[in-house]
């Protein structure tokens, strides 16, 4: 290397005129030397323009006597890296063969020995690299964009131009071009090389390009038939209308959780012990080329973009622990989706291993529950993928046992053999060309477990790559057992690209029967909206934006009909309550409560018309009572009866429109009403005790108002002496007749007069009747004696003594009906005012922002499926759509295949034509 500085220092008066230019791009060595010394070029000759992105990986030179020199200098360090990188690739090449032949483990010392190889390697001969390497690819990636000058061409190139501009070493004709792998420019960009696992290096893919382009053709045929499945899927109904998945069946020890994450690339199964599959996992690989990274998907869940495939196994495991042990197993599928660049576009339906004999904590009829959900799965036209074990005899192999009963001929089963390193390799190789247990699929034999993971931490970012090297190492060291001339199936690289052709081929089979079934139900379909329906589109939108009309119409009605006299009515029949409260309190009689004799009373309400006009006793009597009425709170009472009746009647406005057979709903609503009502209580109900201040110390009674409160209690009375019969009647249906009853009452009457001694009333009773009888008769007495003084003040109330106001001590009835009607007429005009309205401007807004809310993502579908019959009318409208998108899929399907034969017929060659039909 002191040499090479040394040789480069004679040339340092040309450098000193000359500055190098070179940005570093991406590259798997680092750089160093001149190009990590150099600076950017300062000046650039007037007659050349680059733009910036162009220009990037350019050499510039400033003249041609530098031009010359600069090729052999580029020659003479581009032979020591030549010479390092012989020596550098014969010792890894030794190290990788020993590698293999110690243990899979040692493959990953030797991945971490050759790269600090290579970074030492690189540090002292990095300048070479970089000006021989990385600028030759930089000028290969620029060279088509921007316009070069033809002698700095020849300097580029990199050739070695002698000062008499004749050819160098490569002769008249230049030099002989880099060579290209196989699959040349098609392999870089093909879409089926990452789906396929041709994605570790360029020269991987040892496809021809005729090859990759009918795979990437294949590959876009079977996602395109994944979607139309997935489309079948929800139609349902129909088992004709259905394409074949591929169903993976095997015993607990064969392998099959590992071949499974062997084809996706990830671990993402669960794991256990015990039996930890429980119900079917039906997991759809799509290939997306944009997703940055891997992720899974739940969409019966609502998980979307998990990228976090621990967190997949995760969910995977309580999903199957949610079933319980009773059940042993469950039909009930969990959807899984995987998006990733890496993986081929297939449909797999995960099983519940096969068991040979329950275990202790198992039920005894598990090993038959796993059978029948394995058969219900295999049939046809479902592709089995067998999985079985090399290390165990075919004969014995529950998966192909299983599937020779629904396939005898094995049609539409593929065998795959896992653990082929646990056998021998002739007896490994048999197994794959077995002949005894035919498939017209064949077998293909893998080794899906990863290696040991030994001194080193196991790489298992990209699984499918460690499982290639472990594969491809050991399938090598037979050659002559699994090499091309043994023409056996090995390798998940074989077993991916075998799934895609073989699901796509029967698709393709299937396509046929399965469009005319399609079109079948879809005449039928067509037929049933025509008749019940008369072909009326229906969305849940629509049905939802139609209800809200029908409600908004129905409350406008309510709100032109519901106002103050229906307030005023209300509050009346409110406050007629608290009148006869206030005069039960203090004129009516008491309930009796034992059977003493009851006390004389000076005052009694019998001797009211008779009474002295100045008696403090019943002045005090009333004013207390008219008080105790203004003072009960008014505000308070007002707002909670309006409240509650709008609140009703909104109740039975959704009783009336769509919104009853929708229960979520009514809640919103109700919901809705309540928040406007409450919203405006405290303050409404400050505001009517603010109003009603006046009437707390003393109340103006007008004579037009004292006629009409005279009017109106007679029929407060006459409904308060309705509620006493009534009850009455219904003591008599509970002891057992009115003579019972009567028996009862006399009793009690002569021992309250004091006729009777009674010393006590036992738990037993008294005078032969029960304590429960005894208390009945006590009741009946109050209701009687209650009864007897109503009919007496309703003849008060209509007699001459109650006509003038000035009488109002002899009827206190009328005075405190008149003063509850002021009262009424004043919270009224309040209430009306800062409620009603209100709400009325409020509720409708409240109603749409909280359906809004919940009606928020699937909710407005949710919502329109509780009605049963527009259920049924968005099923046939979905179910109708989805088989005429499923049709127009298939009509694209058809005319992207056939424009695909007719390209290859004119292309790289004949072959049969396939029609889709």
């Amino acid at each position: 290397m002191s040499a090479q500085l040394r040789a480069a220092g004679a040339f340092a008066p040309l450098a000193r005129r000359v500055t190098l230019r070179a940005v570093r791009q991406y590259h798997p060595l680092p750089t160093g030397g001149l190009q990590r010394a150099d600076g950017a070029a300062r000046t650039v000759r007037p007659s050349m323009r680059f733009t910036a992105n162009a220009y990037h990986n350019a050499v510039i030179v400033r003249n041609a006597s530098f031009a010359r020199l600069l090729p052999k200098l580029v020659v003479k360090f581009a032979r020591i890296p030549a010479l390092f990188g012989g020596l550098m690739i014969g010792g890894v090449a030794w190290i990788q063969y020993q590698a293999i032949q110690v243990s899979n483990s040692a493959q990953e010392l030797y991945g971490n020995v050759k790269t600090t190889l290579t970074a030492t390697a690189s540090d002292l001969w990095g300048s070479a690299v970089d000006i021989a390497g990385q600028t030759k690819r930089g000028w290969q990636n620029t060279k088509d964009k921007v316009e070069i000058p033809e002698w700095l061409d020849k300097i580029m190139k990199g050739e070695g131009e002698a000062g008499n501009g004749n050819g160098g070493s490569g002769g008249p004709g230049g030099p002989e071009p880099p060579k290209q792998s196989k699959t040349g420019v098609a392999a870089g960009v093909s879409a089926s090389a990452a789906a396929y696992g041709y994605d570790q290096a360029a020269d991987n893919d040892e496809r021809t390009p005729e090859e990759i382009s009918k795979d990437d053709h294949m590959m876009h045929i079977t996602k395109m038939m994944i979607e139309i499945r997935n489309l079948l899927q929800k139609v349902g109904q129909s088992s004709s209308v259905t394409l074949p998945s591929i169903v993976v069946i095997g015993s607990q020890s064969s392998g099959k959780s590992s071949v499974l994450e062997a084809i996706v690339g990830h671990e993402f199964l669960p794991k256990g012990t015990n039996m930890i599959t429980r119900r079917p996992i039906e997991l759809t690989l799509v290939n997306d080329p944009d997703a940055r990274v891997d992720y899974g998907e739940f969409p019966d869940l609502g998980l979307n973009r998990i990228t976090d495939f621990s967190l997949i196994q995760k969910n995977l495991t309580e999903l199957n622990q949610s079933v319980p042990d009773t059940e042993c197993v469950s039909d009930d599928p969990i959807r899984l989706i995987i998006h990733s660049p890496k993986v081929p576009d297939l449909s797999l339906i995960d099983l519940p291993g096969y068991i040979q004999v329950a275990g202790e904590n198992q039920p005894r009829e598990l090993k038959r529950k796993i059978s029948e959900l394995c058969d219900k799965y295999i049939r046809g036209p479902n592709i089995i993928l067998a999985i079985s074990a090399a290390d165990v005899d075919l004969a014995n192999s529950t998966a192909l046992q299983a599937s020779r009963r629904v396939d005898p001929r094995g049609e539409r089963t593929i065998g795959v053999i896992t653990k082929m390193d646990l056998v021998d390799a002739e007896k490994g190789a048999a197994i794959l060309s077995d002949k005894q247990y035919p498939l017209r699929l064949g077998y293909v034999g893998v080794i899906s477990k990863l290696p040991s993971q030994g001194l080193f931490k196991r790489d298992t970012g990209n699984l499918l790559a460690v499982i290639s090297r472990n594969e491809k190492a050991f399938f090598s060291s037979h050659p002559s057992q699994f090499g091309p001339e043994a023409k056996v199936n090995i390798g998940t690289v074989t077993l991916r690209k075998k799934l895609m052709q073989v699901l796509e081929q029967q698709m393709s089979s299937r396509l046929q029967a399965t469009t005319d079934a399609i079109q079948r139900e879809l005449e039928e379909t067509t037929y049933q909206f025509k008749v019940q329906y008369n072909e009326e589109p229906m969305t849940a939108e629509a049905y939802l934006a139609e209800s809200l009309d029908n409600f908004k119409h129905l409350f406008h009605k309510f709100a032109s009909s519901f106002g103050r006299p229906q307030m005023q009515d209300l509050l009346k029949s409110a406050l007629d309550q608290r009148v006869l409260d206030q005069l039960a309190a203090r004129y009516w009689n008491k309930p009796v409560e034992d059977l003493y004799a009851a006390p004389n009373e000076p005052d009694s309400i019998a001797d009211l018309p008779k009474a002295d006009p100045k008696s403090h006793y019943w002045h005090m009597q009333l004013d207390t009572a008219s008080s105790a009425l203004t003072r009960l709170g008014v505000g308070r009472l007002a707002t909670t009866v309006v409240s509650a009746a709008v609140q009703s009647n909104v109740d039975k406005l959704i009783d009336k429109s769509s919104f009853a057979k929708h229960p979520s709903v009514r809640q919103v609503i109700s919901e809705a009403a309540a928040t406007v009502l409450e919203d405006r209580a405290y303050t409404t109900s400050d505001g009517i005790e603010f109003s009603l201040k006046p009437y707390k110390y003393e109340v103006d009674i007008q004579p037009q108002e004292w006629n009409q409160g005279r009017e109106h209690v007679a029929g407060v009375l006459k409904g308060e002496l309705d509620q006493c019969q009534a009850a009455m009647k219904n003591l008599e249906n509970v002891v057992g007749g009115k003579k019972k009853l009567k028996e009862v009452m006399g009793f009690v009457d002569k021992a309250r007069k004091g006729n009777i001694a009674v010393e006590g009333e036992s738990r037993n009773g008294a005078g032969g009747f029960s304590a429960a009888l005894l208390a009945r008769g006590r009741e009946a007495v109050f209701l009687r004696d209650r009864a007897d003084i109503i009919n007496m003040r309703m003849l008060a109330v209509k007699s001459r003594q109650c006509k003038p106001l000035e009488n109002k001590y002899y009827c206190p009835e009328v005075f405190l009906d008149a003063v509850a009607t002021k009262l009424t007429q004043t919270a009224v005009l309040f209430l009306n005012v800062e409620m009603l309205n209100d709400f009325y401007a409020r509720f409708p807004r409240e109603v749409e922002a909280k359906l809004g809310e919940q009606m928020g993502g699937a909710g407005i579908e949710r919502f329109a499926r509780e009605d049963p019959r527009i259920r049924r009318h968005l099923d046939l409208i979905r179910r109708k759509e989805l088989l005429e998108l499923v049709l127009s899929k298939i009509e694209t399907l058809n005319r992207l295949d056939t424009h695909n034969d007719a390209k290859l017929d004119g292309g790289y060659k004949k072959r049969p034509r396939r029609s889709l039909f």
